[in-house]
């Protein structure tokens, strides 16, 4: 279900002054790496600043103006299972499944327009850890 997109920055504090001139009222992070804002539907919008990005995905792709849609999964295995079931089928994993720090199973697969599309297990706290780590290579 689709759920979350995350932008990729230059500069954290002009994205956000930009978003609450549309009505937007994000909550950042106290380090100014990471901020996001609850939409209508459910949805989450989120900004990370390129150096925070590369944490959680190790393909990121620069400086900035990268984004990435947000997809859940059912559980830690379905992310696994439809990232092999993504790739077997030619579309190219960008970050492969992992214990993302937040206390999800993550991963990332590229549309075909390389778009990133984030795959997400629910959120387990026996999974979080501080500080982040780079994310696995693919």
């Amino acid at each position: 279900m689709f759920s979350q997109f995350n932008i990729v920055v230059r500069s954290m504090d002009a994205s956000l002054d930009f978003y609450r001139h549309l009505g937007l009222d994000p909550k950042a992070t106290p380090d100014g790496v990471h901020a996001d804002a609850s939409l209508p539907g459910g949805l989450t919008m989120e900004w990370d600043s390129p150096e925070f990005a590369a944490l959680w995905d190790s393909g990121s792709r620069g400086p900035a103006g990268g984004v990435v849609l947000g997809f859940n999964v059912a559980s830690r295995q379905a992310v696994d299972d439809l990232y092999a079931e993504l790739t077997a089928s030619g579309y190219h994993g960008r970050q492969r499944p992992y214990d993302a720090f937040w206390g999800a199973r993550y991963a990332i697969v590229d549309d075909p327009d390389g778009n990133g599309v984030g795959l997400m297990s629910p959120v387990d706290d026996e999974h979080r850890s501080w500080p982040p780590t780079q994310a696995p290579a693919v």
